[in-house]
């Protein structure tokens, strides 16, 4: 059935015409008030699933009491207690039994059975026409017994469904957080990958270029000892290349740090002692930031083993950034806190935030936004994190700030076989 009429046109809609259709063929008086009951009934059982009042809790009780009620005037208008159409009533017991659970459903059947033995009362039994003997008590007891007996079956079925139901909710959700797990860990996976690729790169790199430019600084030098002393012009050029050669040197350093094997000392620190450290490198910074460095420490955080100099290093460039992205006046957050057997501590700005297209992308050596970076800070960063079995993740809206996540774990990693 085309997707636009499955809203209007159901399944189940051909069963309620073909029940409701066959009781109206089988009525002895096709002109009683009989038949307007039936078909009321009928358009509020084709109608219900249609409009959204009655998917509400409060909804479902009235439709239900208007099944009772409907059921009961129908079964009045046709014969009463020996009506054909007492199983009518079933309408309302089973509703209940599919939305209302046990309980409800156990009220709804006594007052769909009430509302039918109370045609067994001397004031609706026309005693000069009917006797209710005791074959007529048994066909009545049966009668009766039948609306429970569907009510409660009808009942276990619809809990086993819901059971089932919220099953397979709780497989669904952990397949997805699994599945955000393995996407996580395949990223890492990746991440580690290119790290070390690019390490082994860039030492290569760097032991190749160190030899030609102590070179060029030493020529330099003795450039410098051979000019003449009225030769400023001179000078000043062969001052230019040591200091370019010195920068230079600085950056190989950078790359030989980033592409040695970390040797970790974790011993038991102070986790708060140690962004201390960090904020009072940040600043004493020069030039000074404009910012304001708030913490926000978490009291149950013990001291656990971790490499004091490393995560220094990692809290100092994560404030670094942070001041950078932050406008003038603006604050730093920096925050503890436990976390599952991790301590967590979070850097949080209120910058113009990192852009969606480029957030995957900060934490591969040599990606950079700024004009003098070197793209090497949060690469080093996410090393010294994943060395220590910890996670770091950063959240950001644009306009409003961002937020950097390190998880350190309170054990101590096992070392590598």
């Amino acid at each position: 059935m085309p997707s636009r009429w499955s809203k209007w046109i159901r399944g189940q809609d051909f069963v309620w015409l073909l029940l409701f259709g066959g009781l109206f063929l089988a009525s002895p008086d096709r002109s009683g008030s009989d038949l307007e009951l039936l078909a009321a009934l009928a358009i509020l059982q084709l109608a219900e699933p249609r409009i959204r009042f009655f998917s509400s809790r409060r909804g479902n009780l009235v439709s239900i009491g208007v099944k009772l009620l409907l059921g009961f005037l129908l079964i009045g208008f046709s014969g009463g207690i020996i009506s054909s159409y007492h199983l009518i009533l079933l309408l309302p017991v089973v509703s209940a039994a599919t939305s209302l659970g046990l309980v409800g459903t156990l009220v709804v059947t006594l007052l769909a059975c009430g509302s039918y033995l109370l045609f067994a009362h001397p004031r609706f039994l026309d005693p000069e026409r009917y006797e209710l003997t005791r074959e007529g008590v048994r066909i009545l007891s049966l009668r009766v017994i039948f609306l429970p007996v569907v009510g409660f079956l009808t009942n276990q079925l619809a809990e086993a469904n819901r059971t089932e139901a919220r099953r397979s909710q709780v497989t669904a959700e952990q397949l997805a957080e699994a599945n955000r797990s393995l996407q996580e860990a395949e990223a890492a996976v990746r991440r580690s990958e290119r790290l070390a690729a690019l390490g082994q790169m860039s030492a290569g790199l760097a032991h190749e270029l160190r030899n030609p430019l102590g070179t060029v600084k030493g020529s330099a030098e003795m450039l410098v000892k051979n000019l003449p002393a009225d030769d400023s012009v001179g000078r000043e050029l062969a001052g230019f290349i040591t200091s370019e050669v010195d920068r230079a040197n600085s950056l190989m350093t950078r790359f030989l740090d980033f592409a040695r094997p970390l040797q970790l000392q974790p011993l038991d620190n102070e986790l708060g002692e140690v962004l201390d450290r960090a904020i009072a490198q940040l600043e004493h910074h020069s030039p000074p930031f404009e910012v304001l460095v708030y913490r926000n420490y978490s009291p149950d955080i013990r001291p656990f083993p971790f490499d004091a100099q490393l995560i220094e290093r990692v809290a100092y460039n994560l404030l670094l950034n942070a001041a950078q992205a932050s406008p003038p006046g603006s604050a730093v957050t920096v925050k503890t806190r436990p976390a599952d057997g991790y301590a967590e501590f979070s850097v949080i700005d209120r910058g113009a935030g990192i852009d969606p297209a480029i957030r995957e992308q900060i934490f591969n050596p040599f990606f950079t936004t700024k004009r003098e970076g070197v793209g090497l800070g949060l690469a080093i960063v996410a090393k010294i994190i994943d060395e220590h079995g910890g996670k770091i993740t950063v959240e950001s809206d644009s306009g409003m700030g961002s937020a950097f996540r390190v998880l350190l774990p309170l054990a101590a990693r096992e070392p590598a076989a």
